[in-house]
């Protein structure tokens, strides 16, 4: 009879989804620009490769957002299989927490505000080196604003 210890061991490793680890393309730091943004961004995985996460500090308007945002595949107390969307959580310095889904198709980035569909989204491509992603947000109602955001490291 196998101990507890020889069970958890004998456990599969998890491994990260192709999914997700098509988001490596975001890691590194990059210069944010547009007319009304600008600001620096930084992309990292936590250990183990299941979080990306992103440091923001921008400037939009002459309002300055700092905050921290955790991306990945959401795995509730309890369940076995992280979930098919990617997700995540900003945190920012005004006490913002707001959701987000990611999606890359190819060339296209694309984060939903809240929902995969929402009204609220950015879209954004990559050029062909991955150096830059140039797109815009979409509000509902109108607004949005353009942004270019350009790998320094």
């Amino acid at each position: 009879m196998a101990t507890d210890n020889e069970a958890y061991a004998a456990q599969e490793t998890p491994e990260p989804s192709p999914e997700l680890r098509r988001l490596d393309r975001l890691v590194g730091t990059w210069d944010v620009a547009g007319p009304t943004v600008k600001g620096r961004v930084t992309y990292e995985w936590m250990e183990g490769g299941f979080f990306l996460l992103q440091h923001v500090d921008l400037e939009q308007e002459g309002h300055r957002s700092k905050g921290i945002e955790v991306i990945g595949q959401l795995r509730p107390f309890g369940e076995s299989e992280p979930s098919a969307d990617i997700r995540s959580r900003y945190y920012g310095n005004g006490g913002e927490t707001f959701d987000y889904t990611y999606e890359i198709e190819g060339d296209t980035l694309t984060i939903w505000g809240g929902e995969r569909g929402s009204p609220a989204y950015y879209q954004g491509a990559f050029a062909a080196d991955g150096n830059s992603n140039s797109g815009a947000w979409v509000y509902p109602g109108g607004g949005g604003y353009e942004s270019t955001m350009t790998r320094v490291k």
